[in-house]
């Protein structure tokens, strides 16, 4: 009788409660102990053995001590340019199989200034945009208000509020005579406030009125039918697409948060074909594995734009939509995980690893640095830099002109 497979469900639980300085959203991608466990359950209904392990700082050791055949990975990881994709290189050097796409793809699709860049090389239709790293970067004069105002690596609609949308002169609806000038005064504010809560660049795009609709693809090309989500019951709250709010607060009737989904979505079969050939080419570009989520905008005249592609979606059986539309395809929430592990230990190598294990003995001794024998005091000159310039510049001071790479038109 061959043994159960042993599955690791590394993942980041959402605490109870968080300190006081980090900002509201600081934890909306981390999962829920309701979600986890209702993975671990569907897991554990396929056959396998599930131990769900944390992605903290202990996970190396947690793996050590309890060996598995497979990780699941859920993990949305914390701090760092690439922080999605820190698991998937733990467990790629510690050689345990892990199911979803891999630490390039994770990497390029968390950055979404990047992936931007990506998307337009390969002829995928997506918002105009512009990288700020500071909140007096010149603004692009091509491009065309509204813009909506985004950290540009984060998810889960974290940093986005109904404020981040700002809209040109003529459609501001109290009356007010307000000057371009006032209305790139009230951007700027914003991206002030993205930088300061963040720490990170800020993505400025411009903002695609339309039907906000997303494409669900499983394994290498599978198209599920796209799903539509309806924001017209929505109008009191003044939030008419995904911002944290909306997200965090899906559902509540007194908040007047209550998105209506259609799926499959309300397009015609040529508009619905379109959709889905632009999601397609977009998760190939960032080298998607296994599962991908792409989140568009249609446009009044039918382009699809591409606004992000997120290789790492949400899988709560009843409020991800990812799990909606496996769900409206016919594939139930056992069926969906249970393909994603096998997808996984396809790719797992058939051969023991051909990485030589080295014992302590094998490590070389520490180098001591050689002692200082009267070298003068090195001098700004002698460090090949100008007086009172520091050697390395803080991360994300720029002035000047922008990039041409910072822009994206």
């Amino acid at each position: 009788m061959s043994r159960l497979l042993k599955v690791a469900l590394i993942h980041n639980s959402k605490p109870s409660a968080k300190a006081q300085h980090l900002p509201a959203d600081y934890y909306s991608e981390c999962d829920s102990p309701k979600t986890v466990q209702a993975i671990a359950k569907a897991l554990a209904a396929s056959g396998y053995t599930v131990f769900p392990i944390e992605a903290n700082r202990h996970l190396p050791q947690r793996l050590k001590e309890n060996p598995v055949d497979l990780a699941f990975n859920i993990a949305e990881g914390f701090q760092g340019e690439a922080r999605e994709a820190r698991v998937p290189a733990l467990l790629e050097l510690l050689e345990i199989p892990y199911t979803g796409s891999g630490v390039l793809s994770l990497s390029l699709a968390l950055d979404k200034a990047r992936s931007k860049q990506l998307f337009r090389c390969a002829g995928v239709p997506t918002p105009n945009f512009q990288l700020f790293h500071r909140a007096d970067d010149p603004l692009d004069k091509k491009l065309h208000f509204p813009l909506i105002v985004k950290p540009n690596r984060e998810g889960s609609a974290k940093g986005i509020w109904a404020s981040s949308v700002v809209r040109h002169d003529s459609e501001i609806t109290n009356g007010a005579a307000s000057s371009s000038r006032s209305h790139e005064t009230a951007l700027r504010i914003q991206i002030q406030r993205v930088l300061e809560l963040y720490d990170q660049e800020v993505l400025v795009e411009e903002f695609i009125d339309g039907t906000e609709l997303t494409v669900g693809i499983l394994g290498p090309d599978r198209l599920l039918p796209v799903l539509e989500i309806d924001f017209s019951e929505c109008a009191p709250s003044g939030e008419f697409f995904y911002s944290w709010r909306m997200k965090e607060y899906q559902g509540n009737k007194e908040m007047h948060l209550t998105p209506r989904f259609w799926c499959p979505a309300r397009l015609s079969e040529s508009v619905t074909h379109a959709v889905g050939a632009v999601a397609l080419k977009a998760a190939k570009t960032v080298g998607f594995r296994d599962i991908s989520r792409v989140d568009i905008r249609l446009s009044s005249d039918g382009i699809p734009f591409v606004l992000e592609v997120n290789p790492l979606p949400g899988l709560d059986p009843k409020e991800s939509n990812f799990p909606i539309m496996s769900q409206a395809a016919g594939i139930s929430y056992e069926a969906l995980l249970k393909q994603m592990v096998q997808m996984a230990l396809e790719r797992a190598p058939k051969s023991p690893s051909s990485i030589p294990l080295s014992k302590e003995s094998d490590f070389p001794s520490p180098l001591k640095a050689p002692q200082r024998r009267g070298l003068p005091a090195a001098g700004a000159k002698d460090l090949g830099e100008a007086p009172g310039v520091p050697a390395v510049a803080r991360r994300g001071i720029r002035r000047g002109n922008p990039k041409e790479e910072d822009l994206g038109r």
